[in-house]
């Protein structure tokens, strides 16, 4: 029998791309059955795009102060990844929102990481929100993107304590541990085939039953 076709993936990354990172390095060692066709940057310059050449993998440039408005750009972009044949969009610290037109491309076929615990603390400085609220937990979340900002049906997510001692950069800094662990996971799992959406919740095949607690501070 031979083996699975590998997923095809087209990362969009704005940024140093530790995620991708991740991402490659996963794929390079067999943890997931997928592959990077094609990593996509806004930026000029965008470390993620450095990290792909190094790997091998194809690059593209779409700067979106090249296009006179959002619906162009997101044109652009989307005609770049159908040319590369994705299959699956995975955005890595892409700093730009997804249209609706851009969505209705790929349904269902884009997820994102986020460094919360969904829903709580969407959008931008979400390390200094959740320190800011006196939250004794925080972490990270892959999700599907819908049309809202940060609002798509979760897949996995990875709980962080918030220790006293904890500033923006610490949090920070533990949190993207779990990011780089768990949205790879992500990734395998569709790959697999295992997701299923039903409304606002991810059902996963053969997930297991987890019944752990977790307080902070420990009783």
């Amino acid at each position: 029998m031979s083996a699975p076709r590998k997923l095809r993936l087209g990362v969009l990354a704005s940024g140093s791309g530790s995620n991708l990172q991740a991402i490659i390095d996963r794929c390079a060692d067999g943890s997931i059955n997928a592959e990077i066709v094609l990593v996509l940057s806004n930026v000029p310059g965008a470390g993620a795009l450095s990290r792909a050449e190094q790997a091998g993998i194809a690059t593209a440039l779409i700067d979106h102060r090249s296009f006179s408005d959002r619906a162009a750009f997101d044109q652009a972009v989307v005609h770049a990844l159908q040319a590369a044949s994705v299959d699956l969009v995975v955005l890595a610290g892409f700093m730009r929102l997804i249209s609706d037109p851009f969505i209705a491309a790929f349904p269902e076929r884009i997820i994102n990481i986020h460094p919360a615990l969904l829903p709580a603390f969407p959008g931008l400085h979400v390390q200094k929100k959740a320190l800011e609220a006196g939250a004794r937990f925080s972490g990270c979340t892959v999700h599907f993107v819908d049309g809202g900002v940060d609002t798509g049906p979760i897949i996995i997510q990875a709980v962080v304590p918030i220790l006293d001692e904890d500033d923006e950069a610490s949090l920070s800094a533990r949190i993207l541990v779990q990011e780089h662990r768990i949205y790879p996971r992500a990734i395998q799992l569709i790959a697999e085939r295992r997701l299923r959406i039903e409304g606002r919740r991810v059902r996963i095949a053969d997930a297991g039953v987890v019944d752990g607690v977790m307080v902070n501070p420990s009783l």
